[in-house]
């Protein structure tokens, strides 16, 4: 940490240990977590492998060893961000048998880590003659039939929107590696989407995930359920809860047959409980779902990804759950009595996967003060401690910053919820009088949160006396379903106006340099960002990632085929208000820009393709507006390589060092130009 004496030093130009590469070998998390016998298996990044992820296991004796040896990477491409890529099963003899989807390819693969002869992962399915692929995630391993249950997204045509989605079965014996016919398709294609498939306990009836366009899943989706017969298809295929405007995050079976469900019926996503017969076209129904533990907290969220877990019954009948309101808790239900016991230690944010183990659960989890974790409760004990990727601090955390929580004023008295995180780094210290200044941070989606915890990324700015302010504005989950239809077809104003009324409050008050605030956000968050430089002329620069940028060409086959109508509640439907969709685009309000941009992008994004960024270019060139474009080549929606990362975060410094005037050390200059060349 340096000696005891501060050194006074204007904000912006103090000296940190914690520098780009550090940031970026830090960014990502453990995901996917899972049991394999006596094992904890998860999936886990490697920035400095060009960004791929690995399995990784751990051994009875603590050891953590991958699962996957290079260049394989388990990560799948369905709806293009993905889901649960893998399953396995321990066996008698020999050690466990693992699928799973090569990012790659998108094939799946067979293998055995343990293999004396050290034989390759084999393929399963074969390599499509489109070019989208055949795509699996959300897998289920069913080594008594011999196949492995999923999600298969299938493209019929070169355009994003010529697919298909069932529920598929691939067998263990490699026979469909190359013969598409030998898969077995379990369900049709009535949905646009499907989740993966639930057996029952007694492996008689099966429950799913299902919806369409436009509708989003945090809009509203049907929980779908079937017999299974005997030979493995699927009969009576039926929808017992949901609808066009009720939104269920997932759905398991309790061990007594009951079915349990995350449904936002009453305004917020709380757990419900069906009994086993209940239906609302078929069966002994409607029966309706009970209320296993009302409140005005969320016990679900937004799926964006195949296979997110935010409960999971134990065997004895309780149930773990994340819930929180604005937070992510780990807890155990008791569904009798409706008591919810929080699980202890200093972790304040779990994500949306758990596991279970007789009496223990598996998750993951972190705090403003520890980066993500794999994480094992012991529910008869109450004990629970960090079990895999644990926490370890790369600098001094005197340098971490300390964020505080917050609720805003925005426009008509609503409220808003932020982080504020000041700038701090014990060798320093501002001159006196001097407001430091700010980066507000516009979190994607818009349909999500930016949770409260450890991130170097953010570290690396206040360490350095920048302070940084995350919005979640209105549109965000963890606060009801009110507040995530704030955004409806107010997409581009909400958003907007809830960022400056943060960074105006943190002015108006001295706490930051109203002539030095700037905005930085990534896909959604991009949006945002470069609608607010159109449209508000607070902001001294702008960081705009990976955005969406022209709404005219971002439907249809103008993004991918998740988001492709995501539009017609975030702006409304484009047959009725087309002129919206122009008039909102920063592509076309370009001529309002004056602040100094950066725009960085992937060259391979299917989501926001490079076209949205050369379209916005274009518009601004010859202004005058300083600005630079970087893009990296193998890099899709969102960066995953070290040296992407490095390179983006530098140039992110090096743009607040010149709209700031200030001079942080040791950064590269970022050259702008003003497009009149």
């Amino acid at each position: 940490m340096g000696d005891n004496t501060a050194v006074t030093t204007p904000f912006g130009a103090w000296r940190s240990p914690i520098d780009a590469a550090l940031a970026a070998s830090h960014d990502g998390h453990p995901e996917y977590v899972g049991t394999v016998g006596d094992e904890v298996w998860w999936t886990e990044p490697r920035p400095e492998e060009g960004g791929r992820r690995t399995l990784v296991r751990r051994r009875p004796d603590g050891a953590e060893v991958s699962a996957l040896p290079a260049p394989w990477n388990a990560r799948s491409r369905v709806i293009e961000y993905g889901g649960l890529p893998w399953a396995a099963v321990p066996r008698p003899s020999g050690g466990p048998l693992v699928v799973f989807a090569h990012f790659a390819d998108q094939r799946l693969y067979a293998y055995e880590p343990d293999d004396p002869a050290g034989a390759p992962p084999r393929p399963l399915t074969p390599v499509s003659d489109l070019g989208g692929g055949l795509r699996w995630a959300d897998l289920r391993l069913h080594a008594g039939r011999g196949e492995v249950w999923g999600v298969l997204e299938e493209f019929t045509g070169p355009a994003p929107a010529a697919v298909r989605r069932v529920i598929a079965a691939v067998p263990l014996d490699g026979s469909a590696a190359d013969d598409r016919a030998a898969l077995r398709e379990l369900t049709d294609d009535r949905h646009r989407f499907v989740t993966g498939p639930r057996l029952s306990p007694d492996g008689r009836r099966v429950a799913w995930l299902a919806w369409d366009h436009p509708r989003m899943p945090w809009d509203g989706t049907v929980v779908m359920v079937a017999e299974v017969a005997g030979d493995g298809t699927f009969a009576r295929a039926r929808a017992v809860l949901g609808g066009p405007d009720e939104s269920v995050a997932q759905v398991e079976w309790a061990p007594d047959g009951a079915l349990l469900a995350a449904t936002d019926r009453t305004g917020w996503w709380n757990l419900h409980r069906l009994e086993a017969e209940t239906g609302t076209d078929g069966g002994a129904g409607p029966g309706l779902p009970v209320a296993l533990c009302p409140r005005e907290e969320e016990f679900g969220g937004p799926l964006w990804k195949l296979g997110q877990r935010w409960f999971a019954p134990l065997p004895g009948g309780l149930i773990a759950v994340v819930h929180g309101r604005g937070a992510a808790r780990l807890g155990i239900l008791d569904p009798r009595t409706g008591e919810l016991a929080d699980a202890p230690g200093p972790w304040t944010e779990w994500d949306a996967t758990l596991a279970v183990d007789g009496s223990r659960v598996f998750g993951v989890a972190a705090s403003p003060y520890s980066s993500p974790e794999v994480v094992e409760l012991d529910t008869r004990t109450g004990h629970a401690r960090p079990i895999g990727a644990a926490h370890t601090d790369p600098v001094d955390p005197a340098y971490y910053p300390r964020p505080v929580e917050r609720v805003f004023t925005g426009p008509g008295g609503r409220e808003v919820h932020a982080t504020v995180y000041p700038p701090r780094n014990p060798d320093h210290t501002a001159p006196d009088g001097e407001a430091p200044p700010y980066v507000v941070w516009a979190h994607g989606g818009p349909t999500g949160r930016a949770p409260v915890v450890l991130d170097l990324e953010i570290a690396y700015f206040t360490s350095r006396g920048i302070g940084v302010a995350e919005v979640n504005y209105g549109g965000s989950t963890g606060y009801g379903r009110a507040y995530r239809n704030r955004l409806r077809e107010r997409w581009g104003v909400v958003d907007v106006e809830d960022c400056a009324a943060v960074a105006e409050a943190l002015a108006e008050e001295g706490s930051a340099d109203r002539a030095r605030l700037a905005i930085r956000g990534g896909s959604a968050g991009g949006w945002t960002a470069a609608a607010s430089l159109t449209s508000t002329g607070l902001y001294a620069c702008a960081t705009v990632k990976y955005p969406v940028l022209d709404l005219t060409d971002w439907t249809d086959d103008g993004t991918h085929d998740f988001e492709s109508r995501y539009l017609e509640t975030l702006i409304g439907p484009l047959a009725e208000v087309p002129d919206r969709y122009r008039d909102r685009s920063p592509a076309y309000r370009a001529d309002r820009v004056a602040s100094p941009f950066l725009l960085l992008q992937g060259l391979d994004d299917p989501v926001c393709p490079p076209a949205q960024c050369e379209r916005f270019l274009a518009a601004v060139a010859g202004r005058g507006v300083p600005h630079a474009y970087l893009t990296f080549e193998g890099e899709g929606h969102g960066f995953r390589r070290a040296e992407t990362m490095i390179r983006a975060l530098e140039a992110e410094l090096g743009l607040y060092a010149r709209a700031f005037q200030i001079t942080p050390p040791g950064v590269p200059t970022l050259e702008l130009t003003d497009g009149t060349a």
